[in-house]
């Protein structure tokens, strides 16, 4: 199955990853601005909180995603680390999963989809599960409505253009704050829950097929 590759996802993105037995990447769609690719949403102390990466793109030229480089004129990595650990550090899993993912804050990756697909692998890899991750070789059309790089969009009404995904209840830091907020990134749900990520991601959909 083709995938849009994206930073930490959002849980209904991980709904359909959990079913795979293998994933491809697609790196030969053209990049757009404001989509998860470059950013991912997480609960903090003051609300929701947007993480976006910035990216080197030439203007007025469309670029493939795998020519996306990641500019690190603006210590980004380092803020959004930081975000996490202000938003995460009381959370049950936290200081379990932390050392697995710093990391990816310190290393200085040349290309979007380099860290896109590495911090896939390891989020699998955090919730004990085998899925092959590879990226496309060439572009795969996309044929319908149900195909993930169209309907994952944080600009699209997810109980419209997703109505297989059914946000499950599970803790969340702050949600005596704010209550429950669906659909953040997976990192939301692997601090809270830790183990118990698969079976709530397998709980999230209401049907599944291959497209």
């Amino acid at each position: 199955m083709i995938y849009p590759a994206l930073y930490n996802g959002p849980v209904n993105y991980f709904t359909r990853l959990v079913h795979e037995k293998e994933v491809v990447l697609e790196q030969y769609d053209h990049y757009q601005k404001q989509t998860y690719r470059n950013r991912c949403k997480i609960l903090g102390p003051n609300g929701i909180i947007s993480l976006s990466i910035p990216v080197k793109k030439n203007h007025g030229a469309k670029t493939l995603l795998r020519d996306i480089r990641i500019d690190y004129d603006t210590a980004w990595n380092r803020n959004h680390w930081k975000s996490m650990v202000a938003s995460y550090a009381s959370s049950p899993y936290f200081e379990f999963m932390a050392d697995d993912l710093a990391p990816f804050y310190e290393k200085r990756y040349t290309y979007l989809i380099d860290l896109n697909r590495d911090l896939l692998m390891r989020c699998i890899e955090m919730m004990g599960l085998t899925i092959p991750i590879t990226c496309s070789f060439s572009f795969t059309r996309i044929e319908n409505e149900r195909d993930p790089r169209y309907f994952i969009h944080p600009k699209r009404n997810e109980s419209v253009e997703d109505p297989d995904f059914l946000p499950i209840k599970y803790h969340q830091v702050f949600s005596d704050r704010f209550g429950f907020k669906p659909n953040l990134s997976i990192l939301d749900l692997l601090f809270n829950e830790g183990p118990s990520v698969p079976g709530i991601l397998k709980q999230s959909l209401r049907t599944y097929s291959q497209w």
